[in-house]
């Protein structure tokens, strides 16, 4: 049974070596073995069934991490995942995820990602600009297999529509290919 009939269609890349090992947005480590997921603004924990569009392959898979931050891309399943939904030589397939069981996936507080560096000084020189314009501005750090990351982050709403807006004001403004995210705790 659906948690609140949310689904989403979209594309869905899949994420495995150098992740593997690593530690995820929630905390555990990742382990590309496991049926897991990254997405931008599911609560952690949320179980989702992910449909394959093109061959009609089902996978479950728990939400554990943030992204995928590729335009056009809702979800980025585990290895393991992508293995029995049979698009691992494909890389990316039109899917349709299905919440199934998780706390509410409209509540909480969103953001709106603008960027991501690896020197901090471009991360505060933008914080810096957009903080003339916009409240609340903050640097997020992430420490991908590529080195640490810098992501600027632009706002606190109370639900990803009103962060959708925020984006979509944010690309007509300033031009950003822009992400909402859930704030995490």
């Amino acid at each position: 049974m659906l948690s609140g009939g949310y689904s989403e269609e979209g594309f869905s890349s899949w994420y495995g070596v150098p992740f593997h090992g690593r530690r995820a947005a929630n905390g555990e480590i990742y382990d590309m073995h496991k049926l897991t997921a990254a997405h931008r603004t599911l609560p952690f924990e949320s179980i989702v069934r992910v449909t394959n569009l093109t061959n009609g392959r089902i996978s479950e898979v728990r939400i554990t991490d943030r992204g995928p931050f590729v335009e056009n891309r809702i979800l980025d399943v585990s290895f393991a995942a992508a293995k029995e939904l049979d698009m691992v030589t494909m890389g990316v397939a039109p899917v349709r995820l299905e919440l199934l069981c998780g706390s509410r996936p409209l509540e909480g507080s969103f953001t709106v990602q603008v960027g991501a560096f690896l020197a901090r000084e471009n991360a505060e020189g933008l914080r810096e600009r957009l903080a003339e314009r916009y409240s609340s501005v903050f640097i997020h750090e992430y420490d991908s297999p590529n080195g640490l990351f810098y992501r600027v982050r632009v706002g606190r709403l109370a639900s990803p529509e009103a962060a959708r807006q925020f984006a979509e004001r944010l690309r007509g403004e300033e031009g950003f290919v822009a992400f909402v995210v859930r704030l995490d705790e």
